[in-house]
């Protein structure tokens, strides 16, 4: 197999698939190294494909028609403070896509999340933790910003009370 066939089965793979494809598992599908990986992606999205790398794997964005989505700007201080917000948005049916702060140097930074669910939440609260990393929102003295898409305007509404009365939202 070439390159540019191996490429087409990883868009293919990518566009077929619902939860996102972690680099090694790919890696492993074709016998390859996981930097291997990381260019044909790296080419991919050159060539215009819209993939993005998450904390879950890499995967091909997906919005469903019924859903909205909406921003929110958040500001938090420590770790329990930081699940609980997520935890927050999760119990109202939100998939958080992203956080966004930005930075007086390099403006908006952008770090993909992609949580749909606890899982997802403990999965990410425990690589924050194995890692010893920071939130991105240490940069900015914890303001950020999240995309989430969520079923409804009445449970946008509805976890907008939820994180206002934990004091969680900067302004709205």
């Amino acid at each position: 197999m070439n390159n540019t066939e191996r490429r087409k089965i990883i868009l293919e793979k990518l566009m077929n698939s619902e939860d996102p494809i972690k680099g090694t598992d790919l890696a492993q599908m074709f016998d390859i190294s996981r930097q291997v990986i990381v260019q044909d992606i790296a080419l991919l999205r050159a060539q215009g494909e819209d993939i993005i790398a998450t904390p879950q794997g890499y995967m091909i964005p997906f919005k469903s028609d019924n859903r909205i989505r909406k921003r929110v700007a958040c500001k938090h201080k420590g770790y329990d403070d930081m699940k609980e917000e997520l935890q927050i948005m999760v119990d109202y049916g939100a998939t958080i896509i992203d956080v966004i702060v930005e930075h007086p140097l390099y403006g908006e930074i952008i770090g993909m999340l992609n949580i749909n669910h606890k899982r997802d939440l403990d999965d990410f609260m425990d690589k924050i933790v194995e890692k010893k990393a920071e939130p991105l929102s240490i940069l900015t003295e914890g303001i950020h910003i999240h995309t989430i898409e969520i079923d409804s305007e009445e449970n946008f509404k509805e976890m907008v009370k939820a994180l206002n009365k934990k004091g969680y939202l900067i302004d709205n």
